[in-house]
């Protein structure tokens, strides 16, 4: 079990076709327009309240068939921006999952155009960043997730990087909830990439 501050993270899935029936009443897996978007984002937003702890939710795009721009930008970029900011209604991390190409584009582009990134489960490529991360940002995400877990000291071996500046890479990708920083006995410090927190399938 993995503690963050003092709750337990919980990983929820979202299946985004079945939400998105319940949410506007409809038998199609096709997320297009954007009051279809404000909808899907606020059931999730919803049932996020309703579990009432630190969560890492995961938005599951398995049987989803079309998605387009603006309800990319609804339902996941105001999403994600939401629980970034300081007065966010809970404790939240996001993970894409059982994404194509073709939804592929549509996200990165949004979220790019928000400053934003997200954890995203490519069909066929595994897991990447989606949207906007700079170069450092990257590799250090990149060492966490072939990690599963790890010390500042050891992301900066693997990245042949002096430890001050591994660390100043990793907070910012915990501001950004891109990976979590897990408080260990003796006052140690681990950070985990979110992916690993993940049920098996």
């Amino acid at each position: 079990m993995v503690i963050h501050g003092r709750q337990s993270v919980v990983p929820f899935s979202f299946d985004l076709s079945l939400l998105v029936q319940r949410s506007v009443a409809t038998l199609y897996s096709n997320l297009v327009t954007r009051p279809t978007g404000r909808a899907l984002r606020l059931g999730i937003e919803s049932q996020i309240g309703d579990l009432g702890s630190c969560c890492l939710s995961v938005l599951d795009f398995t049987q989803v068939v079309v998605l387009d721009y603006s309800c990319a930008d609804e339902a996941v970029a105001k999403l994600v921006l939401r629980y970034l900011q300081p007065d966010r209604p809970a404790d939240v991390y996001f993970v894409g999952r059982g994404l194509s190409e073709q939804h592929r584009n549509p996200i990165d582009e949004v979220l790019r155009r928000h400053g934003l990134a997200l954890v995203a489960e490519i069909a066929d490529s595994g897991y990447t960043l989606l949207g906007h991360a700079t170069t450092g940002e990257l590799r250090a995400w990149a060492a966490l997730q072939l990690a599963g877990s790890a010390t500042p000291d050891e992301i900066a071996d693997r990245l042949a990087t002096p430890g001050a500046r591994s660390i100043a890479l990793l907070e910012r990708l915990v501001d950004r909830r891109l990976v979590l920083r897990n408080a260990e006995p003796a006052g140690s410090t681990a950070y985990i990439a979110l992916t690993s927190l993940l049920p098996q399938r």
